[in-house]
C-alpha cells in the first residue's frame, strides 16, 4: 500500500485491498503534462469486473460534517478543475475507462452506522463509499462558492445519483 497522508484515500485503497481488487495508485503530487497544460491527476485507476474501468477522484467528507448530532450529512462538495481534469483523463484512456468521483465517507456517529449497508473498518475508523459518475455529477452540479471555487450536487439529485462503490467494482 503507498504511503498516504490522506486517511480517506488509505481507507480506500485499503477497502480495494481487501476486496482483492486490482488497482493502480497515482502519485497526487505530481501534476501531469498533457498537450502543454497541467493537469490534476486522479487518486487511483481501478479495474472494475461490472462497469468500464475507473479514473477516480477519492472525496473525503466527515459523515456528518460539523458537529456529530446536528451535522449536513451527505457532503458531496468537489473543486470546479476536478471535474474537467477527470473528463481529460476519461477522453485521454479511451473508452474502457470512465472517471468518477468517490465519496469517502468517514462516520464519526456510531449512532448512524445504520444508515449504512457496507461500513469499512480502518484504523480504529468507519468509512462508507458511494461513487458518482463525473458525466452525471456535472449535469447536476451547482456553484457552492466562487470564491473557494467548489460545486456540490443538490441533496436529492445527489442521493439518486450516488452509489455504493461495490456497484462500480
Amino acid at each position: 500500500m503507498a504511503s498516504r497522508g490522506n486517511h480517506y484515500d488509505s481507507a480506500f485503497e485499503a477497502y480495494l485491498r481487501e476486496r482483492r481488487t486490482p488497482y493502480v495508485s497515482v502519485d497526487e503530487k505530481r501534476r501531469a503534462l498533457l498537450e502543454q497544460a497541467s493537469l490534476k491527476s486522479m487518486d487511483f485507476i481501478v479495474y472494475s469486473q461490472k462497469t468500464p474501468n475507473l479514473l477516480v477522484d477519492v472525496k473525503g467528507r466527515r459523515f456528518p460534517s460539523g458537529d456529530a448530532d446536528a451535522g449536513h450529512r451527505w457532503e458531496n462538495w468537489a473543486t470546479a478543475e476536478d471535474l474537467p481534469a477527470l473528463q481529460r483523463w476519461q477522453s485521454v484512456f479511451g473508452a474502457g475507462f470512465r472517471a468518477v468521483l468517490v465519496f469517502a465517507y468517514h462516520v464519526v456517529s456510531e449512532k448512524l452506522h445504520s444508515e449504512f449497508e457496507n461500513l469499512f473498518a480502518f484504523r480504529d475508523a468507519h468509512y462508507a463509499f458511494y461513487g458518482v459518475w463525473v458525466d452525471d455529477y456535472q449535469r447536476e452540479m451547482q456553484v457552492r462558492s466562487a470564491s473557494w471555487q467548489t460545486v456540490s450536487v443538490p441533496s436529492r439529485a445527489f442521493r439518486e445519483l450516488r452509489m455504493p462503490i461495490s456497484t462500480f467494482l
